[in-house]
């Protein structure tokens, strides 16, 4: 297997990997959070917050990425702060973790709210009724209720922040050994002459990856389903 891919073609693979985990890692509590919120509480401009949260589903990718380098670049808004921190996110695998992140969440959240929203509320008020303040019944209720979609959705991000692109190569360019990533050196290879190859190597190699996370995921949930109709 270690003759399959070339050390370059390696390095793109164990970025992407690294790339994703940390973007969906870095994203479950705010996802969490966001998706139990939209479900449960109502305020005023939570149809405006709900738009917002769900809107690079729809933005083309690089628009994304361009408002992320805007925000986040060495001169941007944020980027200059953090710059001084000694936090550099352009140009860094960082950011395209960060790239990857505000990708996927919009897919992490919807999977959430709605396994929020099919849980019944009735059984966090009867918490309460026994001394549960909400946060408790938030931990011992809803979250145990809701952990099949909770792993969907991370499961969801995972997917889409290994096949993030657009986004990536914007905010963060196409730098081998730093922010190549298996999509963007996919996109490389096709580029140069005798690459198509390589091309396809990562293209199997991102196949497997992605099914696999998927079929294990597929697993913890219905495991985790079985649990819960068994606790019930």
């Amino acid at each position: 297997m270690a003759d399959f891919l070339s050390p370059a073609e390696w390095a793109a693979v164990f970025l992407s990997l690294r790339v994703a985990i940390v973007a969906t890692l870095a994203s479950l509590p705010f996802g969490v959070f966001a998706a139990y919120a939209l479900a449960r509480w109502h305020f005023p401009g939570k149809t405006l917050l709900a738009a917002l949260l769900y809107l690079p589903l729809v933005l083309p990718p690089v628009v994304t990425g361009y408002v992320l380098l805007i925000a986040f670049g060495r001169r941007g808004i944020f980027g200059a702060v953090l710059a001084d921190l000694g936090i550099v996110l352009s140009f860094h695998w960082t950011g395209a973790a960060l790239a990857c992140a505000v990708m996927g969440f919009p897919l992490m959240v919807r999977a959430m709210r709605l396994s929020f929203e099919a849980t019944d509320p009735r059984l966090v008020e009867a918490a309460g009724t026994l001394g549960a303040n909400p946060i408790v019944g938030f931990f011992l209720v809803s979250l145990p209720l809701a952990l099949p979609g909770i792993i969907a959705g991370a499961t969801l991000a995972f997917a889409r922040a290994l096949g993030e692109f657009g986004a990536t190569i914007t905010f963060v360019a196409n730098i081998p050994g730093e922010t190549q990533t298996i999509a963007s050196a996919i996109y490389t290879f096709i580029q140069v002459p005798g690459g198509d190859a390589a091309a396809l190597r990562l293209t199997l190699v991102s196949i497997v990856i992605a099914l696999a996370a998927v079929i294990a995921s597929e697993i913890i949930q219905r495991q985790g389903e079985k649990r819960l109709a068994r606790s019930a």
